[in-house]
């Protein structure tokens, strides 16, 4: 790999740099910044020289700052639509790792929930306000649960996550489908809004009684409660690396990578599962950023796949993975080929 050398300004986009630095930006998806964050900090021990700056706004952001090209590469947990690859010619998203939406409560004494898809579905309507509802006892048999009141939170901006959750939620509830749909920003008929999963796992953290959604990661990091979700095959499981993985089993994933594993079949799949995905254009314009991206790139997706479990996702599967490297090294750089990434 060729060394990275490129002088700047001491100072850009609040990142402080030393000259001969090259910073790469970034912006996007909330949902695998913890990996993502691990990851600039392990390359950049191998190239001192690079530096990342990474915003982590919501997909929407990261599609639309990656779109009008003032970042380097944008995040999203969906992939894009053919809407947004029409405003973004030579866009591609490709698969960094698998994770989990998982749906964390607030509810001192209850430390085991079962949800099936169309309860969770009426919570997130509205039409199922207390937790001592019949529809959740129906989903708990032998735990006592309380009348306290339900209180739902939800993303309040552009999310990959929104789109994961409201994918699943459409599948398994026909009224959810009718009346909120499946969507990055979608209107919530009821509930307080939080910014980035950061924003929702403070709503739930602050508030008793309180119910929302939000990565695997952040729920392990601050301790949280989760619930177990019943699957396609009718079984109740809580979000695992294992169960994450489980739900690609069988998958097949076309060469562009835009495809939903969301209630997939499988007694042990975790329904609310998802690819997360790096997006980039397939000609990179910047003849000094452009070989860094490519390189960083196929760097993620062999070595960086080793820090994807400690930190809650689900590496690539190998097929998935040999398909993601065939369209890095495809990648040219000022319409030439490059010798990064191969």
């Amino acid at each position: 790999m060729k060394k990275l050398c490129l002088a700047l300004t001491l100072a850009v986009g609040g990142v402080a740099l030393a000259e001969g630095s090259l910073l790469i930006n970034g912006a996007g998806a909330t949902f695998p910044f913890p990996l993502y964050s691990k990851w600039f900090s392990e390359y950049n021990k191998l190239f001192p020289s690079l530096k990342f700056n990474y915003q982590s706004i919501g997909s929407g952001g990261g599609i639309k700052q990656i779109t009008e090209k003032t970042v380097d590469f944008g995040a999203s947990d969906a992939p894009l639509s053919d809407e947004e690859l029409a405003k973004a010619p030579g866009l591609l998203n490709l698969p960094t790792v698998l994770g989990s939406v998982v749906v964390a409560y607030n509810l001192p004494g209850v430390p085991a929930l079962n949800l099936s898809g169309p309860t969770l579905a009426s919570i997130y309507l509205g039409t199922i306000t207390q937790w001592s509802d019949p529809a959740i006892a129906k989903d708990n048999p032998g735990i006592k649960l309380p009348p306290t009141a339900i209180a739902v939170a939800a993303r309040s901006d552009g999310s990959g996550t929104n789109y994961v959750f409201t994918d699943y939620l459409a599948k398994v509830s026909g009224a959810f489908k009718a009346k909120v749909g499946v969507g990055k920003s979608v209107k919530w008929p009821v509930g307080l809004g939080g910014k980035g999963n950061e924003g929702v796992t403070g709503l739930v953290k602050a508030t008793p009684g309180a119910i929302g959604y939000l990565e695997l990661a952040y729920a392990v990091q601050n301790q949280m409660t989760v619930a177990a979700i019943q699957n396609a095959d009718g079984a109740f499981v809580k979000p695992t690396i294992e169960a994450t993985s489980a739900a690609a089993v069988g998958v097949v994933v076309p060469d562009d990578f835009r495809v939903s594993i969301t209630n997939a079949p499988g007694k042990t799949a975790y329904p609310i599962a998802s690819f997360t995905y790096l997006l980039v254009y397939k000609d990179q314009t910047n003849k000094e950023k452009g070989p860094a991206v490519i390189d960083f790139l196929k760097w993620a997706v062999t070595d960086g796949e080793k820090f994807a479990a400690p930190l809650y996702y689900a590496p690539l599967p190998t097929a998935v993975q040999t398909k993601v490297l065939a369209k890095i090294a495809a990648l040219t750089v000022q319409g030439a080929k490059s010798s990064a990434g191969k």
